[in-house]
């Protein structure tokens, strides 16, 4: 990478801050980015290994930048940016998505967009509801204390993507094991390993549908018997279609379930007044959303110079997005710390924005609003099992969320 250009006084003085950092509180950014939100909309930062990125501060420079065609989303490419070491081992292995550009990235999403939209969220509310009853009338029946990320947050958004994809969910625990290992695992060649046990089984899935007469009702039986037989596609891309999908399908709405939850119960009178009104619940997932930021550091690298707000990042430097400092600019939500179902939060980053606006954003959402929404109805009594200060969360070099999350009712 490029050496940072920078073409102010402020930006020449400032010191870069490192990141990703660790937060204190699970639903606040680290205090060591308190001095990010005064640098908006653009700091230096410091990756793990030392290499200098950018990092995007600011509301509106992220939604512009987030929908520039000079930043490309193309891992593979030399010199882009790493947070961590577990990124580093897999950069290189092309992932469908997240990380390709157009023209490709418009073939693959218009592949996948008929399954996402807002009418097909809607049509799966009633299954979603299904699987959030069988799962709360578990954990009623086992009785308090419960583990409520095991028992709960977890198993809803796995069973609906696999019952939206077509992958059993008797391989659940496999599959959830190597997912954990992706995004978290202890040294990089276990995040390598599990990507490529991941891909080993999703291939392995993949040429069974292909083996059926008739295919199944899933998204990848009808990628397999639509996409992959007229030429399309072919079973590389698909294998990290599906890698993607099945990942993101579960892990970042388990941790949202997980953290909203925490979160709720530690604002009481947010809750409160939640229960009085669950129409607020819609714009309660917003501000959840918003304020949760658990995708924090989207990534990007410049493949031309751009000039923002007087400084100029120049054509092979990295740039981040650090959602969780976007979405706390006051200059578009007053008192950003505070949790406020009134405020207009839907122009929120927590989904990115542009192109790769997150595909499941939609299903994801519908989600949030029924497991919250059953769960605090049916269990009106819920509270933490356990001191706050005990319960522990994840690090900041992955996607936020709880770890555990011990309960009663």
């Amino acid at each position: 990478m490029t050496e940072l250009t920078e073409s102010t006084d402020r930006a020449r003085t400032d010191e870069p801050v490192a990141f990703p950092q660790d937060r204190s509180c699970p639903y606040h950014p680290p205090t060591g980015y308190d001095a990010l939100r005064e640098r908006r909309p653009l700091a230096p930062i410091t990756l793990f290994d030392g290499s200098p990125a950018w990092l995007v501060t600011g509301h509106a420079a992220a939604r512009a930048l987030l929908s520039d065609a000079r930043l490309s989303t193309d891992r593979t490419r030399p010199g882009f940016p790493a947070p961590t070491a577990r990124f580093a081992a897999v950069r290189d292995r092309r992932i469908a998505l997240l990380g390709v550009d157009d023209p490709r990235h418009r073939t693959q999403r218009r592949m996948m967009v008929p399954s996402f939209t807002l009418k097909r969220a809607s049509e799966l509310r009633p299954a979603i509801q299904g699987i959030v009853d069988g799962r709360l009338d578990a954990m009623i029946a086992q009785g308090p204390p419960a583990e409520l990320v095991s028992a709960f947050a977890l198993p809803v958004p796995s069973r609906v993507i696999c019952a939206l994809l077509g992958v059993p969910y008797a391989d659940h625990e496999f599959f959830e094991a190597q997912s954990r290992r992706l995004l978290r695992g202890p040294e990089p060649a276990d995040s390598l390993k599990a990507r490529e046990r991941l891909e080993t089984y999703l291939g392995g899935l993949l040429d069974r549908k292909r083996a059926q007469r008739e295919p199944g009702d899933g998204i990848l039986d009808e990628l397999v018997h639509q996409r992959w037989r007229e030429g399309e596609t072919d079973r590389a891309e698909l294998v990290s279609l599906a890698v993607i999908l099945l990942v993101a399908g579960h892990e970042t709405t388990a941790n949202m379930i997980s953290l909203g939850t925490y979160t709720l119960l530690r604002h009481p009178e947010r809750l409160a007044e939640l229960r009085a009104d669950p129409t607020l619940l819609p714009a309660a997932v917003e501000e959840l959303m918003r304020m949760l930021s658990i995708a924090d550091g989207l990534l990007r690298m410049a493949t031309e110079d751009i000039e923002v707000d007087g400084t100029t990042i120049r054509a092979g430097e990295g740039v981040l997005f650090a959602t969780s400092v976007i979405n706390r600019d006051a200059s578009v939500y007053p008192e950003p710390d505070m949790l406020d179902w009134h405020r207009p939060a839907r122009h929120h980053v927590a989904f990115g924005f542009g192109i790769h606006q997150c595909l499941g954003q939609n299903l994801a959402r519908a989600e949030m609003e029924i497991a919250l929404g059953t769960l605090f109805h049916r269990l009106p009594g819920l509270r933490l099992a356990a001191p706050p200060e005990e319960i522990p969360f994840k690090p900041g070099d992955t996607i936020q969320g709880m770890l555990e999350l011990p309960v009663s009712w």
